[in-house]
């Protein structure tokens, strides 16, 4: 079983990140000079599950789209600097819900617990904002998204409606 650190800094709970000891990777909240190097993981993530990578709007400015709204994203940075894995979510109008976002690993480095972390790290933010449920939209069909169908059933989450899932925080 994989060990975690947490690394608790002054300021904002969303400033806060954790560390990967075994890989080095550490979860850091968005940072603009990351942009370019997270949109490349995202694509490739894609693509390495046979989807045509095409770009999602929002990640084009995640400044606007998430943390001008409150909302949250983290990105998962290796040794190097490099950008390993991305995670937002979106609060669900004016409710204690909100909708995971662009949960994606390079993939080269999928089951190392990065997917993991950025999943609890996500999960604590929403916690910290007073969201309750988290949501996420798994895609269809199942078969194009199976990695999701199968990994977020062992975080605690379940299905509510087909295509979705939802958990308790």
């Amino acid at each position: 079983m994989k060990q975690k650190q947490q690394i608790q800094t002054p300021g904002a709970a969303l400033r806060r990140p954790f560390v990967l000891v075994e890989d080095g990777v550490r979860i850091i909240p968005y940072d603009e000079k990351y942009r370019d190097d997270m949109i490349f993981v995202v694509l490739s993530a894609k693509d390495a599950l046979g989807r045509p990578p095409r770009l999602n709007p929002d990640l084009l400015d995640v400044q606007a789209n998430y943390l001008d709204k409150g909302d949250g994203f983290f990105l998962a940075l290796d040794e190097s600097g490099r950008v390993t894995g991305c995670v937002g979510y979106s609060r669900i109008g004016e409710t204690d819900e909100a909708f995971l976002h662009r949960l994606f690993v390079k993939p080269g480095l999928k089951h190392r617990g990065i997917g993991s972390a950025l999943l609890e790290r996500a999960e604590a933010a929403m916690r910290e904002n007073g969201v309750r449920v988290a949501r996420v939209h798994l895609g269809e069909p199942r078969e194009t998204w199976f990695e999701s169908y199968a990994f977020y059933p062992k975080h605690g989450y379940a299905a509510y409606a087909p295509g979705y899932m939802s958990k308790e925080l």
